[in-house]
């Protein structure tokens, strides 16, 4: 696969067929990620992969995430609330939960590259999944349910969850909903 294609074709998915996916995958897929640039070569990231029973109690606490989410599902379609709700209650059915962490920090230019940083890593496993033929979604969620979920992961208290990368077996094509193509302004 080329790199154009897997830019233009990947997609999140938010559907997964009940298959595990080879923990030698996972690994492999988690070194691509690590390659993802980084201000001073920090390399921030740090990565807690879930699957099993720990996979299955991270989903009761992110199910937990749509209390407090009442006022935005009620600003979607009918149809979008409820698979959004479903979603976040089972996450698709996704057997790997990646947790993507990175130092709490409060000087506001090392949180930024810190932030650019694992961005970079997450792209870099979300290219590196589809192009292996499995599909992922890279979410963030309610920070109400971040301590809870940084204890079952047990994540250092020095670190805090920035996003989730779930991912298995896709049992669903997303399409394509197209961009905005008015994103750019060139000066000369």
């Amino acid at each position: 696969m080329q790199l154009d294609d897997a830019i233009r074709g990947r997609r999140s998915v938010r559907l997964f067929r009940d298959e595990p996916v080879d923990p030698q995958v996972v690994r492999e897929l988690i070194e691509f990620a690590v390659d993802a640039p980084s201000s001073h070569n920090a390399q921030p990231w740090h990565f807690y992969v879930a699957t099993g029973e720990i996979r299955d109690r991270a989903c009761e606490i992110l199910s937990q995430t749509t209390l407090y989410y009442e006022e935005y599902l009620e600003s979607l379609p009918d149809e979008q609330a409820e698979t959004t709700i479903a979603f976040l209650a089972s996450l698709g059915d996704a057997p790997v939960i990646i947790a993507v962490t990175l130092p709490s920090n409060d000087e506001p230019l090392d949180q930024i590259n810190a932030c650019m940083a694992v961005g970079g890593a997450i792209q870099n496993l979300q290219l590196a999944v589809y192009e292996r033929g499995l599909g992922c979604c890279n979410i963030t969620f309610s920070f109400w349910v971040r301590d809870e979920l940084s204890e079952l992961l047990g994540v250092a208290e020095d670190r805090e969850i920035v996003s989730l990368v779930v991912l298995g077996v896709p049992a669903e094509t997303p399409q394509d909903r197209g961009r905005d193509t008015d994103v750019v302004t060139f000066l000369d």
